[in-house]
């Protein structure tokens, strides 16, 4: 029928497969109970080989000494053959032929088609044996018998039926001991990959939980064996990754919470503000455009710091005109009015993009008229290597023990001066005048008040 799809038949290799062990240590337990296996069944059947072969030499030496024991009742010293009556020649004529020549001498009652098995020994002359399925596995060896004219041949019988037996409970046997034996390798493999793979467990539990709180432990600092020391160095280092990774993201969580929340603030004051009463319609456009203006100071944020988090940055191509940005950047932070902003020529250019330029000098900015007292300064001038720009205050300046931390995320000199700030600033700032060759720094010369200086390359 056409439509009718046939599901394919799973190969050989597909079937292997799905019936493999999940796990490692299933999977080295099949590895030892398989060479086990194959080394059992190697030694099994050279065991039982070499017995058989034992046994069988036991039996011809029982069949050779029958025969030389009735050896000794024949007589070929004349010119014929004669058997001599002793006693127990019943035990003696039991399965036993005799032969002068070729011609049979005596043989057992009731031999039957055995009796042309031993006239075929017999006849080939020589000591031999051989095996006959007569009534039963039997076993036949000649034996002549020399003498002065003369020469007789004794044929000897024996029931290997014992042999067999005994054969046949060394097999049982052997092949018992051997699934004992597997039964004992599996059990005893799986116990001791359980116990060596349990550190490998314990490190993967440990590094699933170390790195979900971010934990500062490391399995370096732990005694583990020679063969785990690899391990434990990679999950380390993968530990390293995540806390860099958790730190990156709780830093740019920061950041752009830091750096929004002027232009959001300045929303809320902008809709507040409009509600308060009723506006003109050019009031309304003046309340829309400055909303707009902060929108798009938040857009250019967080383009900007999520940029450097890509690593962007850095191959960030543009120049920023420094007196107009900023310009720009005193509007859109709304400074009070005694900033003073003073530039060494019209047409100074720094070398990296404008958005870029606002988000460094916004954080020195915003700090310098938070804690100014009388007045804030702005100076931009060309040098040698680049552009410069400082950014002073006649605040309170920054104390001498905090100096060395002043750019470490979170830090702030006075939690409790009263302003509001989280410490994000200043490294923003310092990271961003790095990622594109430049830098911020604090100038601890500089009385009264603080000045911090931004170098960055020339456009």
């Amino acid at each position: 029928m056409s439509g009718v799809r046939h599901r394919p038949r799973p190969t050989v290799t597909a079937v292997l497969h799905r019936l493999a062990p999940r796990t490692l240590r299933g999977r080295l337990s099949l590895v030892a109970l398989t060479t086990a296996a194959l080394l059992m069944l190697v030694l099994t059947v050279a065991f039982n080989a070499v017995a058989q072969r034992r046994l069988q030499h036991q039996a011809d030496d029982e069949l050779r000494t029958r025969a030389a024991a009735v050896a000794t009742t024949i007589d070929t010293s004349g010119t014929s053959v004669r058997v001599l009556e002793t006693s127990h020649d019943d035990l003696l004529d039991t399965n036993v032929w005799i032969y002068a020549g070729r011609r049979l001498l005596e043989e057992p009652p009731n031999a039957g088609p055995l009796t042309r098995v031993a006239d075929a020994l017999a006849g080939r002359g020589g000591r031999r044996c051989v095996t006959a399925a007569v009534h039963g596995p039997l076993r036949l060896c000649s034996q002549p018998v020399p003498g002065d004219s003369s020469e007789a041949t004794v044929v000897t019988a024996l029931d290997l039926s014992p042999y067999r037996s005994s054969a046949d409970t060394l097999l049982l046997g052997s092949l018992t001991l051997d699934t004992v034996m597997l039964a004992c390798t599996y059990a005893l493999t799986r116990l001791a990959v359980g116990r060596a793979l349990r550190p490998v467990r314990t490190m993967t539990d440990q590094a699933i939980q170390w790195s979900a709180v971010a934990s500062e432990e490391r399995f370096g600092s732990m005694r583990h064996p020679a063969e785990l020391a690899r391990l434990g160095t990679s999950l380390d280092a993968m530990l390293d990754r995540i806390r860099t990774l958790l730190r990156h993201e709780r830093q740019l969580t920061g950041e752009l919470s830091h750096e929004l929340r002027t232009p959001l603030s300045r929303i809320t004051a902008e809709l507040d503000w409009w509600h308060t009463r009723p506006r003109t319609d050019d009031q309304t456009r003046a309340t829309h455009q400055v909303i707009a203006d902060a929108a798009e100071s938040m857009r250019t944020i967080c383009d900007t710091l999520l940029d450097d988090a890509r690593g962007t940055t850095l191959t960030a191509p543009g120049t920023a005109e420094v007196l107009p940005t900023l310009r720009h950047l005193t509007e859109l932070l709304d400074v009070p009015g005694h900033l003073t902003l003073t530039t060494a020529g019209p047409r100074l250019q720094a070398g990296v993009p404008t958005a870029l330029l606002e988000r460094i000098v916004s954080p020195l900015l915003t700090n310098a008229c938070r804690y100014a007292r009388t007045g804030v300064t702005v100076h931009a001038y060309r040098t040698p290597d680049g552009v410069r720009i400082h950014v002073t205050d006649d605040g309170p300046g920054v104390p001498p023990p905090f100096t060395s931390r002043l750019f470490e995320p979170g830090r702030r000199a006075d939690p409790g001066d009263g302003h509001h700030g989280a410490g994000l600033g200043l490294p923003l700032a310092r990271r961003l005048a790095r990622s594109v060759g430049g830098e911020v720094t604090y100038d601890p010369g500089h009385t009264p008040g603080a000045r911090f200086v931004v170098s960055l390359p020339a456009g």
